[in-house]
């Protein structure tokens, strides 16, 4: 709720906050911010926001907004140093937040998903990003695979994540030219189409017993180490 009156990316038409709510910090904030905004608050009975609100335990904040701009994709491949991250059929809400949140905390430039077999911003997705959503720019392609493609011809190396035959990540020597980190969903891993667009299939390894990480986890491990390798260039 904040990072959506920071960010200023689209107009928030008004604010309800519970009218049971205590003092705390974060809800002076929203206060300070909507009113710099100029941005309605509005109290409103608890049942009647629960009610309004399309996500569970809302916490008693809930903002009316314009919808989220959908960035361009061509305009994430020609931007400044292009680092960005593409989704391959995650379909949990949970893991698409936390996968945007590590990308914009990684410094991405952008994410791609997309349009059919995997979930868009939702407003369980935008909950768990926690304000990544109005920050990273998001784009929308009819298919990963075409997506990719284009990637390649615009000079972004494509490094995609797989569990296992793939190269170390970290022994990667990737240097500090465009490049998408490609995480795959959470059972099948990649689509075949989609490794086949990779310049590098990548594995992180494992020291324990277990054999992967989470997509969520392993997307974050991903693109700290693609950051880190483009700063020490």
């Amino acid at each position: 709720m904040a990072e959506l009156l920071r960010a200023r990316r689209r107009r928030a038409q008004d604010v309800w906050l519970a009218e049971d709510l205590g003092a705390a910090p974060i809800l002076d904030e929203i206060v300070d911010l909507a009113a710099l905004n100029r941005v309605p608050i509005r109290r409103v009975a608890r049942l009647r926001l629960d009610g309004a609100a399309r996500t569970d335990a809302p916490q008693g904040v809930l903002a009316h907004a314009d919808p989220l701009p959908e960035a361009g994709y061509d305009d994430l491949l020609h931007g400044a140093r292009p680092f960005l991250l593409a989704v391959d059929g995650v379909t949990d809400p949970q893991n698409l937040g936390a996968l945007l949140r590590s990308a914009e905390a990684a410094g991405a430039t952008g994410a791609v998903l997309p349009r059919h077999r995997a979930v868009h911003v939702t407003p369980a997705v935008a909950k768990a990003a926690a304000g990544a959503i109005e920050r990273l720019p998001l784009a929308v392609v009819p298919g990963l695979p075409a997506a990719l493609l284009q990637a390649r011809q615009a000079g972004v190396w494509i490094v995609g994540l797989v569990t296992e035959s793939g190269q170390n990540l970290f022994q990667q020597r990737l240097g500090d030219g465009p490049v998408m980190a490609v995480v795959g969903s959470e059972g099948a891993g990649l689509a075949r189409l989609t490794r086949e667009r990779c310049d590098v299939l990548a594995t992180i390894p494992m020291r324990g017993a277990l054999a992967s990480l989470n997509v969520s986890a392993a997307g974050a491990v991903a693109l700290f180490e693609l950051a880190r390798q483009r700063e020490t260039h």
